[in-house]
């Protein structure tokens, strides 16, 4: 499908809705009935059918089609968040006695749901470095149920080998999950790789404006209705009507905010690279990305997410750098129309922080729509400071 086609027309029924441009926000908890039999048949599938919008509500499903239809899948879920997008499929994937393959350094929550939370439940987990497909398939073994990649990692950006290890994961009958918050569908579409399911915090790009918090889970209709009728009608973990038509709102301009927010990036990174107190900038399309072909073979481009290190990565320095941006707000998240940034360090006590450990030192940086100019100005005045 067309992309204009996606974010403007699919799934929006405009004659049944006073041919509004605008989708309808149905704001209902739950919806009526003229025969016993019309209720019996809403009862027996909850899965395409108005009966209670903890299940199915009119503007989620609009949004499930457009996120679907953007990542090249055949259904979609809406959550609530986007680690309930990874927590709930996981744990409807996964029995007493499983084991899960995971890339080392995930989102720190996705860190939590497989070292706090599946122990609790008799799910084993072991964390590999993602960079090396040989070493998720020697960890594979016959209890393994499920791969689970992020490609890039959020704060390093290393990446894997996705077509690889879909390939090698289907011949012994393992699932493939991966965190695509960092791309969006627009940049990195995993499932024509082969991957099973495709999760993404929709508070990011797609939402993109630091107003809602949501996930997404995209697949196989099959998978897809596995997960929702059992844990995600139980848990009960959906997005709101009104978020959901929040995301409606913000994919019209996805493209373009996307584009710009590139653009931007990469103005940044090219000052940052050149800056005598700034020892390395990490992304994926970096020339010294050792991942460099297998990046772009993937990705067609990254966003306004990167990391840097400076020469002096003492706690004093960071912190003074970071303290002193007048313009860049220190807040997590991305993907909003605000450049954001996060030093490593805020995360470790004092005490543990280690300057010669390489992911201690990182500033990890998100830049928004505003000028570049701007954003480089902020930059050079708090550099200057240190």
């Amino acid at each position: 499908m067309d992309i204009s086609y996606i974010l403007n027309e699919l799934g929006e029924e405009r004659e049944h809705y006073f041919n509004a441009i605008a989708p309808p926000i149905i704001q209902t908890s739950n919806f009526k009935f003229n025969t016993v039999e019309e209720f019996r048949n809403a009862l027996s599938d909850e899965f395409q059918g108005n009966l209670y919008s903890r299940g199915f509500n009119p503007t989620i499903d609009i949004l499930r089609k457009k996120l679907a239809a953007l990542d090249g899948a055949e259904d979609a879920l809406v959550f609530g968040s986007g680690i309930a997008a990874i927590s709930i499929p996981v744990l409807s994937l996964l029995a007493q006695g499983d084991e899960v393959v995971c890339v080392e350094n995930p989102y720190s929550w996705t860190i939590k749901l497989f070292n706090d939370l599946l122990p609790k439940f008799g799910v084993k987990t072991t964390f590999v470095n993602g960079s090396d497909t040989s070493a998720i398939e020697n960890a594979i073994t016959l209890k393994t149920k499920l791969i689970y990649l992020e490609s890039p990692n959020t704060f390093s950006f290393e990446v894997q080998d996705l077509e690889a290890i879909a390939k090698f994961a289907k011949a012994k009958g393992i699932i493939t999950m991966i965190d695509n918050s960092y791309c969006s569908p627009l940049y990195q579409q995993p499932i024509k790789y082969g991957i099973d399911l495709v999760a993404q915090s929709a508070t990011k790009y797609l939402a993109g404006h630091s107003d809602v918090v949501a996930g997404v889970v995209t697949g196989k209709k099959e998978l897809i209705k596995k997960i929702f009728e059992k844990e995600y009608m139980n848990i009960g973990a959906s997005v709101a009507p009104q978020n959901a038509w929040l995301l409606l709102r913000s994919l019209r301009t996805l493209p373009i905010r996307l584009e710009r927010i590139t653009a931007n990036a990469n103005k940044v990174i090219a000052y940052l690279q050149q800056h005598p107190k700034v020892e390395k900038v990490l992304h994926p399309f970096s020339a010294n990305n050792q991942q460099l072909a297998l990046a772009k073979k993937q990705m067609k481009a990254c966003g306004g997410l990167f990391s840097m290190v400076l020469k002096d990565t003492s706690l004093e320095k960071i912190e003074s750098f970071c303290n002193n941006l007048k313009h860049i707000l220190m807040a997590v998240s991305w993907g909003g129309y605000e450049s954001l940034i996060i030093p490593a360090c805020a995360g470790i006590s004092k005490a543990d922080f280690d300057s010669n450990n390489p992911r201690h030192v990182l500033i990890r940086i998100y830049i928004g729509l505003e000028e570049p100019e701007y954003i480089i100005d902020d930059l050079e005045q708090a550099l200057n400071t240190i």
